[in-house]
């Protein structure tokens, strides 16, 4: 049972909290505070785009299609990529050092929660060479402070 004298009420967050990142696929609005043990995010990709093609060493993420038509490319377990046409209103889990992409047939946009946003995103296939996504990477791209 939580004692309920015991909690800290200064670390209690009462103000909104928004970073809007572009990308060249779309764009991400990220909805959570930084420091917190997890992520948010809003996903809008533009119709015949795509992510790279992945895999986290740290992160694992859970995605749920809210609008439009988007195939997940994704490892199976015999370790071959797999296309899977996403339902709306579905979950699909991505665990950690599974490869995976995200493909749009129209615009979609979709929710993501995740791990924090910690350890390396490995590109094994990137439309816009991009380097692999390190921390020091998704502080300069949200213009973060490196604290």
């Amino acid at each position: 049972m939580i004692n309920l004298n015991k909690i800290d009420k200064s670390k209690f967050i009462n103000s909104p909290f928004i970073i809007r990142v572009e990308k060249p696929w779309g764009h991400e609005i990220i909805f959570t505070q930084p420091d917190l043990p997890y992520t948010g995010k809003i996903i809008f990709i533009k119709a015949g785009k795509k992510l790279s093609l992945q895999i986290h060493d740290e992160k694992q993420e859970s995605c749920f299609l809210v609008s439009g038509d988007c195939n997940l490319i994704v490892e199976n377990t015999k370790g071959e990529l797999e296309t899977v046409q996403m339902k709306s209103e579905k979950g699909y889990t991505i665990k950690k050092g599974q490869k995976h992409r995200y493909q749009a047939i129209t615009d979609c946009q979709m929710f993501e929660v995740s791990t924090p946003e910690i350890g390396i995103t490995h590109r094994l296939e990137d439309d816009y060479d991009r380097p692999d996504e390190t921390q020091k990477f998704r502080v300069q791209e949200r213009g973060l402070s490196e604290d």
